[in-house]
This record gives C-alpha cells, structure tokens and sequence, in this order.
C-alpha cells in the first residue's frame, strides 16, 4: 500500500518536528512548513493527502492558508485539520466554514490525532471513490459507469480491466504505482499471473489514449505514474 501525504504547517519548531517524527512513525510521508507561503510552494510541486495546519502562523494565519487552499484547483479536495490552542467557539465555526475537515485544540494526544487523521482521510477517500464516475481533461474524458472515453470527441470503447488500470493509475495522484500494486488493485491478489501482464494492458490503453498516452509515465524497473 502506498504511503499517504501529509502536510504539516506548524511555526513551532519543536512541535513541527514532533508531529514530523511521529508521523513518519506512522507510516505517513511527511513534509513541514514554518509559515503559509512556504507551505503552499511546498504543496505546489507536492500534493499531499492531507494538511495539518496551525491556525496561529506568522504574516498568513491558517485561516487565509486554508482559504488559498481551496481556490487552487488541483489542491482544493485536500483535506485541511486546524491545528490551535484557540478555544473560540467563532474560530471553529470560521474553519469548518472555510472548508476544514476538523478541528484539533492544543494540547494533545498523538494518539487521538493519529485516529482523527485516519478517520479524515478515510472519510475522504470514500467521498473520492462514490463520486468518481467520470474523468475529464482537455480533450478527454472517461465514464467509468459506461466503459467509454472519448479522445477529443472520439468514442473508444474500454475492457473492464482497461478502465480499472485507467482508473487505479488516475487516482494515484501522481505517485508511482509498482507492477505489482496495480496487480492487486486491478486483478487482486489471488491473480496467478505475472507483473509483465500489466504492461501489455498498459500498451493496449495507451493506443486508445492517442496524443494523450504520454500522460501514463513508464519509471523504468519501477511502475507507472499518472502526471498530476
């Protein structure tokens, strides 16, 4: 299972560095900011899964970050955790306005933000996964409901195991995908075959993509990515 992103943007060193390590610990991938703007150049080149975010931040509080946040289009659908020792009732009431998903109050447990931080994100994965139907950029656009995709107005018609390949590959977000892992997403794990079969359904779509099969990166030895 590849691992999921979390953004930590906390101007305190020590407590930034905390909730890095524990993470990790975790299992998380982890990247850290001290303030909002290099937050967001951060997450401009890496999308994370989820941010943690201290409402409390120098020159750009975590109000306006989150508000940023969600007017990027590719970052939007992030899930944002505030992250202050403010107990107003109004602030919590702005955050959750603002698109948060939850609210953590200083100090506390690693334990019990690790538990809001998995419900989060599989909360969120699901929402993902009940409204992903359909795809679309530029010229194409693929209905998972119907098996079709249409390249720049063209109709082709997908195998089953084409769209789930398509599909695994697009919600990667960006990250690479092993041979294997997508044998387990697409076939499971009880499929007897080999890795290499993946690369002939990889072929066999990528005809069908056209001018847009260079979107699907080959990592040579590694898997595939979908260029986020």
């Amino acid at each position: 299972m590849e691992q999921r992103r979390v953004m930590v943007v906390e101007d305190h060193a020590e407590t930034c560095e905390l909730l890095r390590y524990n993470l990790t610990a975790a299992g998380f991938e982890v990247r850290t900011a001290l303030d909002g703007k290099q937050a967001l150049n951060v997450m401009d080149r890496w999308r994370p899964d989820l941010v943690l975010l201290d409402l409390m931040l120098p020159e750009m509080d975590g109000f306006e970050v989150c508000r940023t946040l969600k007017q990027i289009p590719s970052l939007s659908a992030v899930p944002v955790i505030f992250l202050t020792a403010r107990t107003d009732e109004v602030d919590r009431v702005v955050g959750l306005e603002l698109g948060a998903e939850d609210y953590v109050l200083k100090p506390f447990s690693t334990r019990e933000l690790l538990l809001r931080i998995k419900i989060v994100l599989r909360r969120t994965s699901s929402e993902h996964d009940e409204n992903s139907d359909t795809f679309q950029r530029e010229g194409l656009m693929v209905n998972f409901a119907a098996h079709e995709m249409l390249v720049d107005g063209e109709k082709r018609v997908l195998t089953a195991t084409e769209q789930k390949l398509f599909k695994a590959i697009v919600q990667s977000r960006g990250r690479v995908l092993s041979r294997d892992r997508l044998l387990d997403m697409v076939w499971n794990t009880e499929f007897e075959g080999t890795s290499r079969t993946i690369d002939t359904h990889m072929r066999r779509l990528r005809v069908k993509l056209g001018h847009y099969a260079d979107w699907i990166e080959t990592l040579r030895g590694v898997g595939y990515r979908f260029k986020d």
